[in-house]
């Protein structure tokens, strides 16, 4: 079994689900979060550490909620998305910052803990177990071309719809090799009915609903950090200082190190369903899903148990 790590990327809870803070809301029988399940899946597929990007202020009940808890598991390491974690040439230009510089930055975090292939995923997103297998054997098998290799996790855009309102996926193109060749990042779409609809003002524009979208879930490996590094300079370069929002997304990376030829994306397809708390009624959904998914076996009752 080759090794390799889980990134859970988990520096933004709060901060889009007014009042509570939602990746840490429970949705299992025993008080279980979705990470729970993200990292029971992982384990079961053969990644052998996990390591968290939180805020520093949120350690502490961080750890308390799903940390301290799964140390026993598996290999456990905490990394601090921080404002002020960029060279030293620019502190001064961004003096006014408020927030963190996006997930490329978070994964830029990752470097001085991560030394195996890993995968990136979000704190607040159900994959299903089929997803991390996917990765976890991509991962561990990536072959040398002399060239940097990815991969993403492609989940079919209706088993990603929200009931409650309108979702952001990035609507991938791959090619007939099961390459990725750009992907769309559409705003807006909504379930309707077995379709899948982007509401504009304009008119409506149906979607392809078995089109593959992005998750953020991303296989990666080491060298990466280079390739951020480097984008990161060139980024804070560009960014004028009174763009105190600008952020280093890590789809637009890979998309413009794609475009310029620099690495090559395998898409691995899942068709499990995916389920996150984007809106707060969410969460009974999510809830119920999961529920379910213990009355079929799919996990026990109690993961650590």
């Amino acid at each position: 079994m080759g090794r390799a790590t889980l990134v859970i990327m988990a520096a933004g809870i709060g901060s889009r689900f007014g009042g509570g803070i939602k990746q840490l809301a429970p949705v299992g029988p025993n008080g279980e979060i979705i990470m729970d399940y993200s990292i029971y899946d992982a384990v079961r597929a053969g990644f052998d550490k996990v390591v968290f990007v939180i805020r520093r202020d949120l350690e502490e009940e961080f750890k308390k909620v799903i940390g301290d808890r799964i140390s026993g598991y598996v290999d456990v390491a905490y990394v601090y998305q921080e404002i002020s974690d960029i060279p030293d040439a620019y502190r001064e230009k961004f003096t006014g910052r408020t927030k963190p510089w996006g997930t490329g930055q978070a994964i830029l975090c990752c470097r001085d803990v991560v030394d195996s292939p890993f995968l990136v995923i979000n704190a607040d997103d159900y994959y299903g177990r089929n997803a991390f297998c996917e990765a976890y054997s991509y991962l561990t098998s990536i072959p040398d071309t002399g060239t940097i290799q990815i991969c993403m996790i492609g989940f079919v855009l209706k088993n990603t719809l929200s009931d409650n309102g309108g979702v952001t996926r990035g609507v991938c193109r791959v090619d007939g090799t099961g390459m990725l060749t750009g992907i769309t990042e559409t705003h807006n779409i909504e379930k309707d009915g077995e379709r899948a609809v982007v509401r504009q003002n304009g008119g409506d524009t149906l979607l392809d609903p078995d089109s593959p979208v992005s998750m953020n879930m991303w296989g990666l490996t080491p060298a990466f950090f280079d390739v951020l590094r480097t984008g990161f300079d060139t980024f804070l370069e560009k960014t004028p200082a009174e763009d105190l929002k600008a952020e280093y997304l890590l789809p637009t990376i890979i998309g413009e190190l794609l475009e310029a030829g620099r690495l090559s994306v395998k898409v691995l397809r899942s068709e499990d369903q995916w389920f996150g708390v984007t809106y707060k009624e969410d969460r009974e959904a999510v809830t119920r899903a999961v529920r379910e998914l213990i009355e079929k076996g799919v996990y026990p009752s109690e993961l650590y148990g």
